[in-house]
This record gives structure tokens, sequence and C-alpha cells, in this order.
């Protein structure tokens, strides 16, 4: 058997009256209670290294969700300046004019499809070159007065 060595421990009273009535529903001794709660608090058992994994990953996930969020802003902004640019500066057409403009659009789409499929199967994402336009790093220049880059 192990030689103990004796703690004096200070407890307010309600401390006290909890660790009393743990005691007596035990049916322990106050000072096993007392050094079983101190041996769990020195040492990290299985479940605080779980805690502690699962909140650096959910810090990750948390940074992630906040990128794709900020990147669907852009897009969603982006979007919504297109098309009100392009609903004011676009003329009705006339009704003799409407099947032609219709199968270019056709024509058109398809080749956009076909652009989108290219850049996606490269991995290229205009959103992120739009970013990174829109916030350039330390060592860039910036816009310049003329327009240029």
């Amino acid at each position: 058997m192990a030689v103990k060595q004796r703690l004096s421990v200070y407890l307010d009273a309600e401390m006290m009256a909890q660790l009393e009535k743990l005691a007596v529903k035990e049916r322990a001794a106050k000072s096993s209670i007392a050094e079983a709660a101190i041996i769990s608090f020195l040492t990290a058992d299985d479940a605080d290294r779980w805690e502690a994994a699962l909140t650096r990953r959910l810090d990750r996930l948390t940074r992630s969700i906040d990128r794709v969020e900020r990147d669907l802003e852009f897009s969603v902004e982006a979007l919504a300046l297109y098309i009100r640019a392009w609903l004011t500066a676009t003329p009705p057409l006339p009704e003799g004019a409407q099947a032609a403009a219709q199968a270019k659009g056709r024509e058109r789409y398809q080749s956009f499809v076909e652009a989108l499929g290219r850049r996606l199967a490269k991995g290229q994402r205009l959103a992120k070159e739009a970013l990174e336009e829109i916030e350039p790093n330390s060592s860039d220049e910036g816009f310049r007065n003329d327009g240029n880059r």
C-alpha cells in the first residue's frame, strides 16, 4: 500500500454539501472522491482529446463555410449586376427576328456550356480570379489611373 500525503482543501459551504451528498450516495470517502476528481483533472482523458479534435475540426469547417458564403455572395451580386445591365441595355426584338435570335441564343449557350466545362475540367475558377483582382496582394500595385494593371 502506497503512503499517502495529507492535503488540506478549503471548500465553500455549497461545494462541501455537494461533496458530502455524493459521498453518502456513492458510499465512498470524501477524500476518495476528491482524489478521483483531481486525477481526472490532471490527466487528459479520451473524451477531452476527442473534444479538442472536434473543436479544431469545427473551427476549420466554420472558416470553410465563411469562405463559401463570401464566394456565394460575390457570385450572386455579380449575377444580379449582369442581369440588371443586360435587361437595361437589351432592346426588345421585332417579331420577325425572334426565331433567328433564339437560334443564335441556343448556339451561344452551347458555346458557353462548352467553355464552362473546359474551365471546370482544368480547375480554373473565374470567381477566384475576380476576387484576386478585387483584393490585390500587398505586392500588387493595384489599378493605375489609366485603367490598366
